[in-house]
Order: C-alpha cells, then structure tokens, then sequence
C-alpha cells in the first residue's frame, strides 16, 4: 500500500507544483486489495511509465517517470515533464525503499526543499479504469489536502503499472483541473 500512497502523494505533487515533491510514508489500514503485495523494493531500472497531462483545460503535455538507478543509496526516480508553452521540466528524487520516504529532490538542477504533503486519504475501494493505455483493474483513491481542502481522485495498480502505479489522476490547481492518464508503460 506504500507504493499506491507514493502514487497519491507523487500525483499531489504535480497539481501543486508541476513536480515530483515530498514522497512521505503514508500507511492507512483500511487499503487492503489484491494489489498489496507491490512495493519499491521490486522497481528495476529502466522501468517507466508515461502519462499525458491537462492543466486547466488549456495546457497540455506529457510526463515520464522512470527508475534510474536501484543501489545501497535508494531508488533514484526521474520524471521529465515537457508542458508545452508552459515549460520543461526534470526532477530526480532519492527514496529510501523500505520506508518511501524521499531523501533528496533536484529538480533543474536545483536542490529542493522536502516538506511534508498533508492528505487525507477519504475513500477507498477497488476500481476500473480506463484510459489511452488500456483498461486496468484499480485501487480508487479520493482523497484531500487538508491544506486547501482541495480533492485528489487516484486510480492505481502498482503490481501492473512500474514506478508509482498511477493509472489515472484527477484534482485540482491554482490553473483549474488537472487530469493525468497513462499512455504507456514498460516494466523490466
């Protein structure tokens, strides 16, 4: 369940502030499925998932993550974002696999400071989904940031889709929606 809160949380992320940010540890008891037995410590590198993005109605794009490197230091995942008009964007993020938390972020080149994401995990139940890659069996996640009290709805299947799982992401941003589907992925 470590890895679809990964999912929740990286997916978070990309609403507030079109990255990757903090990847806290986020366990909830009531996530039971048959999707449990997924965790970080079975990526390989050179596993990838690719996503397309809708920001507001008006930007679009794509998003590719990717694990880099799996050694004694962590996981190093990357994720290049290309927004069109709005920009580009690289980030590599260490975590620690066995507990998900992120210990360094770089985004640009530039160092980021790792807070913590405050969610609040509402609904949880099994799911189907589908989008440009195909139709998945999910975990559907809803869930709020009790910062802004704005929604996240997740589907996700971290034992089918590499890196984080994530199948497809709805929520909310300073720019209006944002909807993030899976278009491919590739597990080694």
């Amino acid at each position: 369940m470590k890895v679809l809160l990964l999912a929740l949380v990286a997916a978070f992320s990309v609403s507030q502030a079109t990255t990757i940010n903090n990847i806290p540890t986020l366990l909830h008891s009531e996530m039971s499925s048959s999707f449990s037995g997924a965790d970080t410590r079975e990526w390989k590198v050179g596993d990838t998932a690719s996503y397309k993005l809708n920001i507001g109605g008006f930007i679009n794009g794509t998003m590719i993550t990717t694990v880099k490197r799996v050694d004694s230091e962590g996981l190093l995942i990357g994720q290049d974002m290309d927004l069109g008009f709005a920009g580009k964007q690289n980030c590599e993020m260490l975590v620690d696999p066995n507990t998900g938390k992120t210990k360094s972020l770089v985004c640009n080149g530039q160092n980021q400071e790792i807070g913590e994401n405050n969610i609040e995990i509402i609904e949880v139940k099994e799911s189907s989904v589908t989008v440009p890659a195909g139709t998945f069996q999910a975990i559907y996640v809803k869930a709020k940031n009790l910062d802004d009290n704005s929604e996240i709805e997740q589907w996700a299947n971290p034992k089918e889709v590499p890196v984080f799982g994530m199948i497809k992401t709805v929520t909310q941003s300073q720019m209006g929606p944002v909807n993030i589907e899976l278009t491919s992925y590739k597990k080694n």
